[in-house]
């Protein structure tokens, strides 16, 4: 049974509305790879290789963030899966529109860790690395936010890179640096990281929440 984050929000009727959102940690459960992109009814169709996710109890309707991006599965095979992208999404993410290496995480379930942080899957804007470069067996990864996302950054806060939990260790204006170690590596598609790529950002959830609150008072 997957877990749905609850959200309430007050409509400007007055009325109360209750919205569901799966929830994910940023650990990353297994390297996948988009093996074809096909056009489809608003966007596009993907077919997504799994690697080592299991799918025994995945099925259709279910959720898989596939490189931070929260995606409905609309077909199963034995070794690989089906999503659709709508436009809205590929506009503001990156890499889900060609093939190549992607992070997937299932859904959070009742009876799991949450070992990273909450991640909702719904990417807040897209990265820019500026630096990439090795600090022992670590990798130091700088990346510039949208303008609008920095004030969200604050060093020792979290925040999910193409899916992955990270640690913020330094943040000064839209820029940030976050520490990769041997396993983050070894686990995900970071690695493969080079200056001027782009990448997805979803900021911390509560980063927003204590936003609106501070507004309030």
């Amino acid at each position: 049974m997957q877990l749905d984050y609850i959200a309430v929000r007050i409509a400007h009727t007055g009325q109360s509305q209750v919205e569901f959102f799966s929830v994910f940690t940023g650990i990353i459960a297994a390297v996948g790879k988009i093996s074809r992109v096909e056009s489809a009814k608003g966007g596009l169709r993907l077919a997504i290789d799994a690697g080592k996710l299991g799918l025994s109890d995945l099925k259709v309707g279910d959720s898989v963030a596939v490189n931070g991006a929260c995606l409905t599965v609309v077909r199963r095979g034995k070794r690989s899966f089906g999503v659709d992208v709508s436009r809205e999404t590929l506009r503001c993410t990156a890499g889900l529109d060609k093939p190549g290496e992607v992070n997937l995480e299932k859904a959070l379930r009742l009876s799991d860790r949450l070992d990273g942080h909450l991640v909702l899957g719904h990417v807040d804007g897209v990265g820019k690395v500026v630096r990439f470069e090795a600090v022992g067996e670590n990798r130091l990864l700088r990346m510039r936010a949208p303008a609008d996302l920095a004030r969200y950054i604050a060093r020792k806060g979290s925040i999910a890179v193409h899916g992955v939990s990270l640690t913020v260790n330094a943040a000064r204006g839209a820029e940030f640096e976050v520490n990769l170690i041997p396993h983050t590596l070894a686990a995900t598609t970071l690695r493969r990281l080079g200056v001027g790529d782009r990448v997805n950002l979803e900021v911390d959830p509560l980063a927003r929440y204590a936003e609106r609150l501070l507004r309030r008072a």
